[in-house]
């Protein structure tokens, strides 16, 4: 399954908004608060899981046959997928980062 490019985009404005301290939502913003990298991390692993969460009860909806249209939980899902790419993504380039300062000299 391919991921449409404006997703993919989205959840990368998402994800360099949350690195910039915007709210989410919002990319580029300017950071008010003296935060840590932690903080950034943590912002965005609760982006990714409330995205996650939002398509789950699209699809639940939808199953049940309360409400709920097969084109917003394919969206839902869609967003899902890229915004956990995003953060994969982020988590592999802090481990090779990491890897590269344990291959400094002292």
């Amino acid at each position: 399954m391919s991921i449409p490019a404006s997703f993919a985009l989205d959840a990368y404005a998402r994800a360099a908004g949350i690195g910039a301290g915007a709210p989410a939502g919002q990319a580029g913003g300017v950071k008010d608060g003296a935060g840590g990298f932690g903080d950034i991390l943590k912002q965005a692993l609760d982006e990714a899981v409330e995205t996650a969460k939002a398509g789950e009860q699209k699809i639940a909806a939808t199953t049940s046959g309360r409400e709920g249209n097969i084109v917003d939980v394919v969206t839902a899902v869609a967003e899902a997928e890229a915004t956990l790419q995003t953060v994969v993504t982020v988590r592999d380039k802090v481990i090779t980062a990491y890897q590269e300062i344990m291959r400094m000299p002292i």
